[in-house]
Parts: C-alpha cells; structure tokens; sequence
C-alpha cells in the first residue's frame, strides 16, 4: 500500500485524491494545503465519495521548505496541484526526500528546469514527471498513442477545450480552473515543431474552424503552452507537432481584442496615481463573469496522426470528450486534469516509470496510460484512416 502526498486541496488535487483513493493502492492520502479548512472539506469529500478514511488534512506552507521536507518525510509519491511557480523547489525537495514526484505543470521553461534535475532524480533512485493533467499531458499521451497507431507518423495536430456543456453569451466560457493560470495561456505563444524546425507562434493566430459531434462547430487557434516539450523531444522524428485551443464561435475575436488592449500582460501600467497590473484588472473583471457555483463542461482531446501504414498515406485519429459527471459532482476539467495526474501518480507509485526527470510524453507508456484511463470510464475512440 502505497502513501501520497498531494500539495494543494483545491478542485484538481481533490480530484487527484479521490481517484487515488480508488485506483492508487493508497494506504494513506495527505491534502496539504495552507488553508486548513480546505484540506479538511476536501478529505472529508473524498472519504464520503471514496467509501472508507483514505485521505487526511494538513496545513503546510509550500513556500516552507522544512515544512515540506517534513510532510515528504516517509512518503512514497507526492503530487503537485498548486500553481506552477512552486514546482521546481517542490521538486527538489522531493529529491532529496527519495520521494517520486509529478505536478500540473503550466510553464515549459519550469518543466525544462525540472527535466535538467534528471541525473540527481536517478542518483535518488526517484521518478518526476512534471506537466500532467489535461493539457499538455492528456494530450501528449494520447498523441504518443496515435502515433503509436502508425508505422511511420509524420505529423500532429492536437486540438483541445474545456467548455460550458450550455454556453451563455456573451462570454460562453466557463473557468474551471485556475483563473492566473488561464490569462497565462492568452499571453506570449506557444513553441512548436514545424518542417522539423522549433517555431515560436503568438498567442491569437492561425484560426480554424473543427467540428466535435455531440459538441458542435468550434473555433480553433494557438494559445501558449499546449504541448510543453513535445517539440524538443520529437525534433529530428516528426516534421510537426502543434496544439490548437478550441472554443466557441465568436471567442476568438473578443479574446483577440482583450490582447490587443494589453490586457493580459503582467507588467505593472499607471492609472492615475494608481499603478495596477493590466491582467489583473482583467481577473478581478472577467473571473466572477465566468464562475457558476455548479460547472456542467464537457472536456475534449482530438489528436490528428499523419504518416505511412503499410507503405501508404494513412490518419491516425484519436477522440476524447468526457463530460460533467452528476454521481460525484467533479466537471470534465477535474476529471481530466485531475485523474491524469492520478494515473501518473500511482503508475509511480508500482514502478511503471523508471528512475529520473524525463519529459512526460517518453516517460509514461502511452498504451497502459490509455488502459488505465478507459478503465475509469473516459471515452477515448480511435481510428485510422487510409
């Protein structure tokens, strides 16, 4: 039996907890968090969902390192689901505790730091894996498992969204997670793999248009993030790697148009005798416009494999849409993001991951991954097309 650790007892380390409780051997699952009354709701939900006394609550510091080297003390994984700027000390300390680790990502020049910890976390004997949860990790998994469909992938395109199952104008958005960590997708851009070249695109740029059944028409466009490493790590074997964020028609231009203004960058502007960062404004604006205390999403992953099967031009199409499930109360974005890290975690967890920092699309066996996922009910559907 296996003993977690999670940092942060907010909606995706909840869900990390609940599928652990479940799917992860646990003996024991701590929740720290620095609000103690949130850990304690969140491992009492957990138990209630769970049907037995796996989780407990801890107020820590994350910010405290001996505070963290304590709560790692004895622990066989830990589990990151607080905001990214936490994740390279988290990861160290985890190191040097002897304690696997894996996070929710969201900075790829972070995640790039982490891997350059590789040596130390194989001398330790330990395993991290940083950028799980839906994107880029559900999405990188599942484009290693398309690409696993061909006998010589060439391309991928991976398209992703967490929306409103019943959007309401004029936002038709829902932010189901972090709101610092969503404006931080709408600035800068995103690093891709292109005619076998590392390609930096802006953030607002190469709209598309796709079509989901059950979900509709959407509008498909390059924010930052998505694909993390991918590209460093498939340069010289593919000739593209991309990611396109999906949302619903109109999006687009009302998003572009707050870019345009400034208002998601993170530099400090005057008003007046104020000195106010524009993102913020934008937060304090847009994140009561977009919260529901009940979130119905739907959460999806397509990823589009080109290549050669058998010697001829062949598509390896791979197709996740999950929805809000009503049993647990957990949306679409908790699931996905949530349970991913769970899965990496308890893969760590029985030593299905070997020893060190490797980028997450090489380090987590995409097969197994995708058994482990449709055994917890997601819907992933494949096919190849000649």
């Amino acid at each position: 039996m296996v003993s977690y650790l999670i940092f942060g007892a907010g909606r995706q380390g909840t869900a990390a907890a609940y599928d652990l409780a479940r799917f992860g051997d646990a003996a024991a699952i701590t929740l720290a968090d620095a609000d103690l009354a949130t850990a304690t709701a969140a491992a009492e939900r957990v138990n209630r969902l769970a049907g037995r006394p796996a989780a407990n609550a801890v107020q820590l510091d994350v910010g405290d390192g001996r505070a963290v080297a304590a709560a790692l003390a004895g622990r066989h994984v830990a589990l990151s689901a607080v905001p990214y700027y936490f994740n390279l000390s988290l990861t160290r300390a985890a190191i040097a505790a002897g304690v696997s680790f894996c996070d929710l990502g969201g900075n790829t020049e972070i995640v790039r730091q982490q891997h350059g910890l590789d040596a130390e976390a194989r001398a330790a004997g330990v395993a991290v894996v940083a950028d799980c949860g839906m994107g880029p990790g559900m999405g990188n998994n599942l484009a290693v498992y398309a690409m696993g469909l061909l006998d010589q992938p060439q391309q991928v395109m991976i398209y992703d969204a967490g929306l409103p199952q019943a959007p309401e104008p004029p936002w038709n958005y829902l932010a189901t997670f972090n709101i610092e960590g969503l404006i931080n997708e709408y600035y800068g851009g995103m690093t891709v793999l292109r005619g076998g070249e590392i390609v930096h695109l802006p953030c607002f740029s190469e709209l598309e248009t796709i079509h989901v059944p059950g979900v509709g028409h959407l509008e498909a466009f390059v924010l930052a993030g998505g694909v993390s490493t991918a590209p460093w790590t498939f340069q010289g074997q593919l000739q593209s790697y991309e990611l396109k964020v999906c949302r619903y028609p109109g999006t687009f231009a009302q998003l572009k148009a707050f870019s345009d203004l400034g208002l998601f960058d993170p530099e400090p502007v005057s008003v007046g005798q104020v000195s106010i960062r524009p993102r913020d404004l934008f937060r304090a604006l847009y994140e009561p416009q977009v919260r529901r205390p009940v979130m119905r999403d739907v959460c999806l992953i397509r990823v589009r494999a080109t290549g050669l099967q058998n010697g001829r031009p062949a598509v390896a199409q791979v197709d996740l849409v999950d929805r809000y499930d009503e049993a647990t109360g957990f949306t679409a974005m908790e699931r996905t993001t949530g349970w991913h890290a769970a899965i990496v975690a308890a893969m760590l967890a029985r030593g299905e991951i070997a020893p060190g920092a490797a980028p997450l699309e090489t380090a987590v066996p995409a097969a197994p991954f995708v058994q482990q996922a449709r055994g917890r009910g997601f819907d992933i559907r494949e096919r190849v097309e000649l």
